[in-house]
């Protein structure tokens, strides 16, 4: 076997001697000829290998500090029934933004008190479904929220329980699209500003509520543990404020997720056991110098539980070399895969880099600088903008792209009226669709003439 990079590709892909990628005993060819490209296909053993390294993790590190921990996995990364059943058989709670994701877990079978309801801004029939299913939590993310869940609890006479998203003026993640706790953005209510202190006080002037603790999320893809003790440490000052002032101890901060993973070998992934540990450290060692117990800890992981479980295969269509100027300058090869920008939304939307290589065969020539182009009617259609592949890759051959597990199907769209891929799990040499590949009918199912 030729090794893989462990940090980009899934635990159980492997490559043979002939060049052909294997995905748990699974050859590309064999998943391609079944299944059809494009196609997310993804190491099961590998996506609940990360679950439980999470779980595992937090809770040794927090039970060290004579606290506790709960991991709740970020449906938004990928949500299906199949995974959202993992996820709990694997320890974990599920995090949910939207009806849509509380019906997955509906359907999935999973009990109200393991899930949470994000969202800025919540529909009064999100909030009304989350009040009867009887989530665990729900992160108001608003002053305007308080009343509108108090009153829906008052309605449906349950006391419900809340948590207050705040901004810690924590920079992290990168790319501004996903940077989420500097002050200028949608999300959540400012320390600095003082509305984070008065929406706890708004929550605590409501009977109907109860105050579970305080939730931030600084990011996603943030490779530094640093970010997150800063936040912590913010967090757990806002906590001793609003105890001085009210007498009111919070049992939990949720410190959200954005934990970054390896999409090319550039990336240095955190190392969740040290992050871990960090944050332990920290938040024992604050919570000792204001004097206070150690509150409860969440956390929200997502697309580093998904992200690196999934693959995503394509047939390669059109090769195009493109020369400009004078003396017919070769610029680049273009190689037109079957899908692009409709199922990994992410390179055009902010520029997130990946890696790719053929799946079906190796190849003694020499690579080329090429660019992963999608099928898709926009010049930023771009997959990989710049990759050396062998110079002979020909219609038809497979080419895999790692790392695709999150925001891939989640943020898949329909652009150009393309039906969106399946996800295929794969175990132990079997295969089985979770969620099928879209057809024709299903594009047509909504247009109603």
């Amino acid at each position: 076997m030729i090794a893989l990079d462990r940090a980009v590709w899934p635990a159980n892909a492997t490559l043979s001697e002939t060049g052909t990628l294997s995905i748990a005993g699974i050859s590309a060819p064999e998943l391609a000829a079944e299944f059809g490209t494009p196609a997310f296909v993804l190491d099961e053993d590998d996506f609940r290998a990360r679950a439980r390294m999470f779980r595992d993790a937090f809770e040794s590190a927090f039970a060290e500090i004579g606290s506790a921990a709960e991991v709740y996995y970020a449906g938004k990364s990928f949500l299906c029934t199949a995974v959202a059943r993992w996820v709990i058989e694997e320890g974990l709670r599920l995090d949910t933004c939207s009806g849509g994701e509380l019906a997955v877990a509906a359907r999935a079978g999973i009990d109200g008190p393991r899930l949470g309801l994000h969202g800025n801004n919540k529909s009064d029939a999100e909030i009304a479904r989350a009040i009867e299913m009887g989530v665990g939590r729900i992160v108001l993310d608003s002053l305007a929220e308080v009343e509108r869940v108090a009153d829906a609890g008052a309605a449906a006479g349950r006391r419900v329980p809340v948590m207050v998203r705040v901004t810690t003026g924590v920079h992290a993640g990168g790319h501004e699209y996903i940077s989420t706790a500097h002050e200028d953005q949608k999300f959540g209510l400012s320390i600095a500003d003082g509305s984070a202190m008065t929406t706890l006080r708004a929550v605590l002037a409501r009977p109907e509520l109860e105050l579970l603790g305080v939730h931030t999320h600084i990011g996603s893809q943030i490779q530094d543990a640093a970010a997150f003790e800063v936040s912590a440490r913010k967090l757990l000052a806002l906590r001793a404020q609003l105890y001085a002032a009210t007498g009111t101890l919070l049992p939990e901060l949720d410190l959200g997720g954005g934990f970054g993973i390896a999409y090319t070998a550039q990336d240095s992934p955190l190392d969740v056991g040290a992050l871990a540990r960090a944050l332990a450290d920290v938040v024992e060692q604050v919570s000792g110098e204001l004097g206070l117990a150690v509150p409860r800890i969440s956390i929200e992981p997502g697309r580093s539980i998904a992200g690196p479980s999934t693959v995503t295969l394509y047939s390669v269509g059109v090769v195009k070399p493109v020369t400009v100027g004078e003396g017919d300058v070769k610029v680049r090869t273009y190689v037109s895969v079957d899908g692009g920008m409709s199922d990994n939304i992410r390179p055009a939307l902010y520029g997130a880099e990946y890696t790719a290589r053929l799946a079906n065969r190796s190849s003694a020539k020499v690579k080329i600088r090429s660019r992963v182009v999608g099928k898709h009617c926009e010049s930023g259609d771009i997959v990989i903008p710049d990759i050396d592949l062998p110079a002979d890759v020909v219609p038809g051959d497979l080419l895999a792209v790692p790392a695709t597990g999150a925001y891939g199907r989640s943020m898949a769209s329909n652009y150009n009226l393309v039906a969106r891929p399946p996800v295929i799990a794969v175990k132990k040499g079997v295969a089985r669709v979770i969620v099928r590949r879209e057809t024709e009918d299903d594009l047509l199912s909504t247009d109603v003439g």
